[in-house]
């Protein structure tokens, strides 16, 4: 599957140790927005990312000021990945904008 495309983290889903994960966790306001900065960036790994827009959907109805900006790290400067980056900065930003 890796020599098809298929990213070796999404490849490994058909191994039987791909199964689901109940994730709980405790953050205070300064990391919710450490960690939407990563997980909402398009180089995120897909699930992690689904999940930090959800929870930034939810948190932006309970806390809108403070999440107001929150979102990847590009959406306030330079995409923090440098070299690294998705060079999709102006639609991520244009679907943050909406969220």
């Amino acid at each position: 599957m890796v020599e098809a495309g298929i990213p070796a983290e999404d490849a490994r889903y058909i191994l039987p140790n791909a199964t689901e994960t109940k994730i709980m966790m405790t953050m205070n306001a300064r990391e919710l927005l450490h960690f939407f900065a990563l997980r909402c960036c398009e180089r995120a790994q897909w699930e992690i990312r689904a999940m930090a827009v959800e929870m930034l959907k939810l948190v932006k109805q309970i806390a809108p000021t403070i999440f107001r900006d929150a979102g990847p790290g590009c959406l306030a400067g330079p995409c923090p990945e440098g070299s690294m980056t998705c060079g999709r900065l102006v639609e991520v930003r244009e679907r943050f904008k909406g969220l």
